[in-house]
């Protein structure tokens, strides 16, 4: 399982902050009903992390009316073992392209 955060985005006007979070918070699903908002602080959106296979997944344990607009990003942690490897073999490539083209062996760390 990877860990992945949700970004969904909302109106910023308050009866669609509220009507979000409600749809959210109701919809009986624990990683929903955990949501954090920004709303407050002036930032119309929440997020949610959650453990599942894929991006995909990740994109269906929203309800239907949030998908499109939800940003899905998978979580990583380093080791500074890792990171002083990286640095030393790829000084000038973005990490993006180390990764995936195999340059760097990267397994996840375990969660704590």
């Amino acid at each position: 399982m990877a860990r992945f955060l949700i970004e969904v985005p909302h109106e910023a006007k308050t009866n669609e902050c509220a009507l979000a979070a409600k749809i959210l918070i109701s919809t009986g699903s624990q990683y929903l009903a955990r949501a954090d908002f920004g709303c407050l602080d002036g930032e119309h959106k929440a997020w949610i992390v959650v453990e599942v296979a894929d991006k995909k997944e990740a994109r269906f344990i929203l309800p239907p009316l949030f998908r499109p607009r939800a940003k899905i990003v998978r979580l990583n942690k380093f080791s500074l073992g890792e990171l002083d490897e990286i640095l030393e073999c790829h000084e000038e490539q973005p990490l993006e392209e180390v990764v995936s083209h195999g340059q760097a062996e990267y397994s996840p760390s375990p969660s704590a």
